[in-house]
């Protein structure tokens, strides 16, 4: 290793799909930088998040636990959080922030968050030294749909520094304010996780990119993310601090698959269990470390994050509790290296549907069996074929049910944590007819 820590930073992005890269087969959006991104790095083919929504993925992500294991499954029936609800993060969970800023680390969260909006579990008290962007959707402010949200909130820290910002020069602003961080820390050991509000509707792109983009406003999103990708990785080489520093790049859950976005040759959307909904982008680069141009087919997860960058900042794991994900710091230094094979578990909500281990996948709620290496688009069912793997997958999802719990068996897990809650919940902001919004409400319907 180094002498020093490496800087981390940690790209997600909302609703990007399989197929919205060059790099992982887009012929509609035009994604230069993370095509180079790629091909300097490594690419994960069979990388997945551990919800097809983004709250459950989110906390997921921040903690290497699956979400029924957080208490993140369902938010009393909802199937993510809302703009002031009581629940969130529990305080007694330990981020990925909280080991690193433990181990020396700047922390600086930029970004949708999406893992409660109430104090006790906002990203300052998750481990994050800053705090600056959405903490929910995009679409979760006052628009034309009349969904009687209060008003978009931005946040600096804890404090709300704009309500109903323009939504199309908020991607440049997160730019900035990721820019400086990484300025003012290039000597020290930093870890930015940057979440994009692309591509997530509504769709407010800059101008710039709707002009030159062949895929309507979804792909000028695309490209938008694209251009602060090159921004981030130009900054890091004129700073001479590239060779000491891991990018990730990624994505929350699958595109919607309508509105542009493509999840394109998987089955499914954002919201399933099919490959589409929970299958995703994953990009790792670091110069002189990762080697140029690999890719990697084993199964990885979100979940790994949290223990391979522990192990990178030197951070201990907590050993009072199970953590879901492994540590495939060989495997992203040595792509030559195999991720030992595990079942991978699809929930949604707290529902058990699928299980994949190896190159087989069980859907126990249609009862279908794939092979996901030949029959990438789950559209041949094979149980009938091969019943010995339908009983080893039935037994994997038996011991899930009896450690996580299963709604659609009634199943009470016996490992879970309950989520953080607070008696008195209130928004972030209220709408005031009098408050000179920069835009009272937003022009565009779109929800989801």
């Amino acid at each position: 290793m180094h002498m020093r820590k490496p800087n981390i930073i940690l790209i997600n992005c909302d609703d990007l799909g399989y197929g919205d890269l060059g790099c992982y087969g887009s012929t509609a959006n035009k994604t230069p930088a993370l095509d180079r991104m790629a091909a300097g790095g490594v690419r994960f083919t069979d990388f997945y998040m551990a919800s097809p929504v983004c709250s459950p993925s989110r906390g997921a992500m921040m903690t290497g636990c699956y979400p029924p294991r957080i208490g993140f499954g369902l938010f009393d029936g909802l199937v993510v959080l809302f703009p002031g609800q009581g629940i969130g993060l529990n305080p007694s969970e330990i981020t990925i922030a909280s080991l690193l800023k433990g181990a020396g680390y700047a922390t600086m969260h930029i970004g949708k968050w999406h893992c409660g909006d109430q104090a006790p579990f906002m990203p300052t008290a998750h481990g994050f030294d800053h705090y600056y962007g959405l903490p929910y959707s995009n679409d979760m402010g006052r628009q034309s749909n009349a969904n009687n949200f209060p008003p978009l909130p931005l946040l600096r820290d804890g404090e709300v520094a704009e309500q109903q910002p323009d939504q199309a020069s908020l991607t440049e602003r997160y730019l900035e304010h990721s820019v400086r961080f990484i300025r003012e820390h290039r000597d020290d050991p930093f870890f930015l996780y940057l979440a994009h509000m692309y591509v997530h509707v509504p769709h407010y792109a800059p101008e710039r990119f709707r002009k030159q983009s062949y895929n309507g406003e979804y792909g000028a999103c695309v490209e938008c993310v694209d251009w602060c990708t090159d921004v981030i990785l130009h900054e890091l080489e004129v700073l001479g601090i590239d060779n000491d520093t891991l990018v990730i790049f990624t994505s929350d859950n699958g595109s919607r698959g309508d509105r542009g976005g493509s999840n394109r040759p998987l089955r499914g959307a954002k919201g399933s269990t099919f490959e589409g909904g929970m299958r995703v982008p994953c990009i790792m680069y670091w110069p002189g470390r990762i080697p140029a141009g690999s890719v990697v087919t084993d199964m990885a997860w979100s979940m790994d994050f949290y223990k391979t960058l522990a192990a990178l900042g030197g951070a201990e794991v907590p050993g009072d509790r199970i953590i879901d994900g492994a540590n495939i710091l060989d495997t992203m230094l040595d792509p030559s290296v195999r991720i030992a094979d595990r079942p991978f578990f699809y929930y949604k909500g707290d529902a058990l549907q699928a299980v994949r281990y190896g190159d087989y996948k069980y859907d126990c709620v249609g009862g279908a069996l794939y092979n996901l290496r030949e029959d990438i688009g789950e559209a041949h069912d094979i149980a009938g074929s091969h019943p010995d793997t339908v009983a080893r997958m039935e037994a994997m999802l038996a011991q899930c049910r009896e450690d996580m719990g299963d709604t659609l068996t009634g199943a009470v897990g016996a490992n879970i944590r309950p989520a953080g809650r607070v008696d008195d919940p209130k928004p972030l902001t209220v709408y005031k007819e009098d408050y000179p919004y920069y835009m009272a409400i937003y022009d565009k319907p779109d929800a989801g």
